[in-house]
């Protein structure tokens, strides 16, 4: 009886040690899995984001990353649709869209995540058009040749999980940052 005991107390603490492990694996799986698709969706989001507010791309996409009601009242993305972008009178071919994560943490069970976030475009490749050149050089000088520098900003986002993606559901601004 006594040997019965023991080994029934051995297999049981080894199965007890195992599902431990395999639980802790499926948890940074999981874990894993949600950062990798946070942090797409964010980096994806942000840049397309920029795209539309300075070289006039479709805003329809802006979709997949941000939940509608989200885009209805975004500040930057007002000013688009209303005209007033200051990236308007340029042709910008290209950008330079990066972006910083902090630390988060998101349980396999949970749908909501926040992040802190820092954007930059250090570099954006375009030209004031040809036919408003001439008029905006005479009255504000050769600096306005080129487009004018993105504000770089900390954000917190929340994200929400729905059908199973991430979307944005806010962005809150923390503080401008001043470029070195």
């Amino acid at each position: 009886m006594k040997y019965l005991r023991r080994m029934i107390w051995y297999v049981a603490s080894r199965l007890m040690l195992v599902c431990v492990v395999l639980g802790l694996l499926v948890t940074v799986f999981y874990y894993a899995m949600n950062l990798t698709n946070v942090y797409v969706v964010l980096k994806d989001g942000m840049a397309r984001r920029a795209q539309v507010v300075m070289m006039e791309e479709d805003a329809s996409e802006l979709t997949k990353y941000f939940q509608t009601s989200f885009l209805e009242r975004d500040a930057v993305l007002q000013t688009v649709e209303q005209g007033q972008s200051p990236y308007q009178d340029y042709n910008i071919r290209g950008i330079d869209h990066r972006l910083e994560m902090s630390f988060m943490w998101v349980w396999p069970w949970d749908s909501t995540c926040r992040v802190d976030i820092v954007e930059r475009i250090p570099a954006i490749d375009g030209r004031i058009r040809g036919s408003k050149a001439e008029a905006a050089i005479a009255a504000y000088g050769d600096d306005v040749i080129y487009p004018p520098e993105w504000q770089s900003a900390r954000y917190r986002a929340v994200l929400s999980k729905e059908n199973g993606q991430w979307r944005i559901k806010s962005l809150t601004l923390l503080e401008t940052l001043q470029e070195d």
